[in-house]
């Protein structure tokens, strides 16, 4: 089977490049990397209400850029850097996905870039 990379690998706001790409299609099948909640600028944007908002927003361009959806999402991982943020998340999560979900499983770790709150990435399926 092959493999797809989709996007260019990741840059940060700084100009570092982080060795990944966005995404990776395998079939009919697509691994997406986790997002973070930058804006369009590439800064943290503030509260786990708004870096929700944007690890939706960017895992939103990144399905589509692949030619599949929101709807074709399987199965996400979620990860909260504070277990108090929890319902707040899942306020934002709720209005977004409007009761139809994926799969998901949310887990409270720390994260690998200074202010980050969140970290989702998914699966999906292509069409």
């Amino acid at each position: 089977m092959t493999l797809e990379r989709i996007g260019a690998p990741v840059r940060l706001k700084d100009g570092t490049e982080v060795p990944l790409v966005p995404a990776v299609a395998v079939g009919k099948t697509l691994y997406i990397s986790g997002q973070l909640g930058f804006d369009s600028s590439g800064s943290l944007v503030a509260g786990i209400e708004e870096q929700t908002r944007a690890c939706l927003r960017n895992l939103t361009a990144v399905l589509e850029s692949a030619g599949s959806s929101v709807d074709q999402l399987a199965k996400l991982t979620v990860w909260l850097v504070n277990k108090e943020d929890f319902a707040l998340f899942n306020r934002v999560y709720t209005d977004f996905f409007q009761g139809v979900y994926p799969a998901r499983s949310t887990v409270c770790s720390e994260l690998m870039v200074p202010g980050a709150l969140i970290e989702i990435d998914a699966i999906a399926a292509l069409p």
